[in-house]
């Protein structure tokens, strides 16, 4: 199965099952109706910023759009064991595919972090957005140069360089010139 249509695909069980019609999660998300059915049909595939605002309404963690199962222990996430990945848009005007995330985490229940390593695409798009969400945010530039766009202000990282910022605040993050580049990021999200 695709793994990208899984997040759309759970999304609406979730909603279903809590109740909420599309416009109640519109409306409480501040998202459109249009939007909400493209993820949930699996026709947009949508950026982390949505994705917070959905979960928070449905009362689950952004985790939970990912997981496989739930761990109570430790979680123990092995290179050689690592196989899916889910593709998330990089937030530009058009919904494309920017980014492939691997959870570090998906079996582990009951988190507010979510570790990512994050293959960063290479791509002329220039048209990015904004978006925030309330959390905080960790990046930490593994290979090539990333730019963070943070309220007024442009940050270039190159390889191990980190940042750490409050996600509420107006953000973007892709990689500089359109190169590939690979992130370790961490996002955490209250409940």
């Amino acid at each position: 199965m695709d793994t990208s249509k899984i997040v759309g695909e759970k999304i609406k069980a979730l909603r279903e099952d809590k109740s909420i019609s599309i416009e109640e999660l519109a409306q409480r998300s501040g998202l459109a109706i249009e939007q909400i059915e493209r993820i949930e049909n699996n026709i947009d595939i949508p950026s982390l910023a949505p994705l917070i605002k959905i979960a928070r309404v449905l009362g689950v963690r952004l985790g939970t759009f990912l997981d496989d199962q739930d761990e109570i222990g430790p979680v123990v996430c092995r290179k050689k064991e690592a196989k899916d990945a889910i593709s998330f848009s990089n937030n530009a005007i058009h919904s494309r595919k920017h980014m492939e995330y691997h959870s570090l985490s998906k079996s582990k229940a009951d988190r507010h972090m979510e570790p990512f390593i994050i293959d960063v695409m290479s791509t002329e798009d220039s048209d990015f957005v904004l978006s925030s969400h309330e959390g905080e945010e960790f990046i930490m530039v593994m290979e090539g140069v990333m730019e963070i766009s943070y309220g007024k202000n442009t940050y270039l990282l190159e390889e191990g360089d980190s940042i750490y910022y409050d996600s509420i605040v107006p953000h973007h993050v892709h990689a500089y010139e359109g190169q590939a580049a690979k992130i370790l990021a961490v996002v955490y999200t209250p409940i």
